[in-house]
């Protein structure tokens, strides 16, 4: 249930994202390595989390973060290709 929401997390900044964008008048495109970073530097903060607190091995949580950033910046490209 933690993966779930933290992925919806990551979709939640995207829209954010892609709002702020177009409010500044600006593309998504543009805005597009600001969200990667941040989401790759809050995806491995998860990351630690489970390593430091939860307990788990560096090679148990690296598909998990793989999984947890991937989703939303493949969709955060897939859009910015679209539009």
């Amino acid at each position: 249930m933690h993966t779930f929401l933290v992925i919806l997390g990551g979709f939640v900044l995207l829209a954010l994202t892609i709002a702020g964008a177009r409010t500044a008048g600006r593309t998504f495109s543009a805005a597009l390595p600001l969200y990667l970073v941040v989401w790759f530097v809050l995806s491995a903060l998860n990351m630690g989390v489970g390593i430091y607190h939860a307990g788990y091995s560096f090679m148990d949580e690296l598909p998990i973060f793989i999984l947890v950033f991937g989703l939303p910046a493949a969709t955060a490209a897939i859009l910015a290709r679209k539009f």
